[in-house]
């Protein structure tokens, strides 16, 4: 069973439009996603990225037009300007890798959850009791929204530092154990062509 490794930041647009299409490569491949949320700020410092207020207005300006076109193909909804962006990614992280540990609901779910909660719905993901409404609208207990703090922090961490060492620059980011890399919701494509042995 091939394995792909989804590192991803929780604030990430790019992850929010990549819909659920993720599962449903994985699923029509016999592929199993380990979810692994990591954070920006030093992933973008290992690898030279630079966090959004700090990139040249030319950049800024593209990922705006991105950001629209992408929105019309997925047919998504998107603000492109959210309320509550940036925010702190940590707090959302910790929810999904509790949920992960404690089972009984849809992982997959409960990540789109929390990035529509950000870029459709204007809500701030750092504040537990929006996770709280992702966690239970993906059928996991509210309260994994604090519960699950101390070992999430840890393997947050641990995460980022193993996304770091195996070259993650970006979010998302898929990493299939056959040691192909695939950056971006734009890749999935590719992604599925792997997955088939077409490329």
């Amino acid at each position: 069973m091939p394995q792909i490794d989804y590192y991803f930041f929780t604030i990430s647009p790019w992850a929010y439009l990549g819909g659920d299409r993720l599962e449903r490569i994985a699923e029509a491949h016999g592929a199993e996603i380990a979810y692994k949320p990591v954070n920006p700020g030093a992933v973008f410092k290992a690898h030279g990225g630079l966090p959004l207020d700090q990139r040249p207005q030319a950049r800024q300006d593209y990922r705006l037009q991105e950001l629209a076109r992408t929105q019309k193909k997925t047919g998504l909804p998107l603000t492109i300007h959210p309320a509550h962006f940036p925010t702190n990614p940590a707090p959302a992280s910790y929810a999904i890798i509790a949920a992960d540990k404690a089972g009984g609901g849809d992982l997959g779910q409960l990540v789109r959850n929390i990035l529509a909660a950000c870029w459709a719905e204007e809500r701030d993901i750092a504040q537990d009791d929006v996770i709280a409404d992702c966690l239970e609208a993906a059928g996991f207990d509210r309260g994994l929204a604090t519960s699950g703090m101390l070992a999430g922090a840890e393997t947050f961490e641990r995460y980022t530092e193993e996304a770091v060492q195996r070259g993650v620059f970006g979010s998302p980011y898929y990493l299939v154990d056959s040691g192909q890399h695939f950056w971006g919701q734009d890749r999935l494509d590719d992604l599925e062509m792997h997955l088939s042995g077409k490329i």
